[in-house]
């Protein structure tokens, strides 16, 4: 009888009720945050949040077109730190014409035998544009000093340059970002081999990128060295933690907004005119329609 009793009151069959449940589930929730800080970012929140910043976007591109603004923005970063889709997060809703995205191959025996910076400078922005360079003329500071693709006194003299040569770039109006986006080397090796054996990945994994592998330390030894000459006040580095791809391409974005000032542009409402179907009568033509396999 008294076991009965016992379970009545805790529910059917000694089940917790309610209430404990929900404390129990809390209590793993805050277990795992506390593991995670962040805890895991779901599908759903994700795309609510880069609904908004994809408005703000569009609404930062209209200002940029009306007032004629030149905006850069330098993604640098591991391979495999996330720069890429970064970048496409930021450009899918945008017009092309608008938002360019420079990413130069390697440079050519004429190129070679140019001023290092000469053949980014053509792809600086014009008014109403906003260039983005998936690596830049930080390649030198970086890939060009590790790899042995420059020499030593070479690359010296670029990290001696790069802040007079972007100091010059602000007063001819371009406002300037510069983003690093850092990943671990347990991440960085869990996304490299992940481009092994995906097919829709293979083209981003260049034997480059595999003789650089065993380079870490070399390339944050560079890295340090570059923050150290170019984190200039007027052009400085602002890092991103890439672990989580969702969370730094939301959080780079959210940045980016809040360093370039723009405001709303008032538009029109729009309304479609009423229109006339029939008066044309089109041709039977043999079209060759594309089959519907799907």
């Amino acid at each position: 009888m008294g076991k009965k009793s016992a379970t009545r009151k805790t529910g059917r069959k000694g089940t917790a009720k309610k209430g404990d449940r929900g404390t129990a589930k809390a209590e793993r929730a805050k277990k795992k945050g506390a593991e995670s800080p962040k805890g895991e970012l779901s599908g759903k929140d994700y795309a609510r949040e880069m609904k908004k910043l994809h408005v703000e976007l569009v609404k930062l591109q209209e200002w940029v077109k009306l007032k004629g603004l030149k905006i850069c923005l330098v993604f640098e970063g591991r391979d495999g730190a996330g720069k890429g889709g970064t970048i496409k997060a930021i450009t899918e809703r945008v017009s092309p014409r608008v938002f360019r995205v420079v990413a130069l191959p390697a440079p050519t025996e004429r190129q070679r035998s140019q001023m290092y910076v000469q053949r980014y400078l053509e792809h600086f922005p014009a008014a109403g544009e906003v260039v983005i360079f998936d690596r830049s003329w930080y390649n030198r500071a970086g890939v060009e000093r590790v790899m042995g693709f420059c020499t030593e006194e070479q690359a010296q003299g670029f990290l001696r340059i790069a802040p007079a040569f972007e100091k010059l770039m602000q007063g001819s109006g371009i406002i300037l970002l510069k983003y690093w986006l850092e990943v671990s080397p347990e991440e960085q090796a869990r996304r490299l081999a992940d481009r092994i054996d995906d097919g829709r990945k293979t083209w981003k994994l260049s034997p480059m990128d595999v003789k650089s592998y065993d380079r870490w330390d070399d390339y944050t030894k560079a890295r340090d060295e570059m923050f150290a000459a170019t984190d200039s006040s007027w052009a400085p580095w602002f890092v991103a933690r890439s672990e989580n791809k969702k969370r730094v391409r939301l959080n780079v974005i959210s940045h980016m907004l809040q360093h370039i000032p723009y405001k709303d542009v008032p538009a029109a409402k729009v309304k479609l005119p009423q229109r006339k179907i029939g008066r044309y009568k089109a041709v039977d033509f043999p079209f060759k329609y594309v089959p519907e396999v799907f």
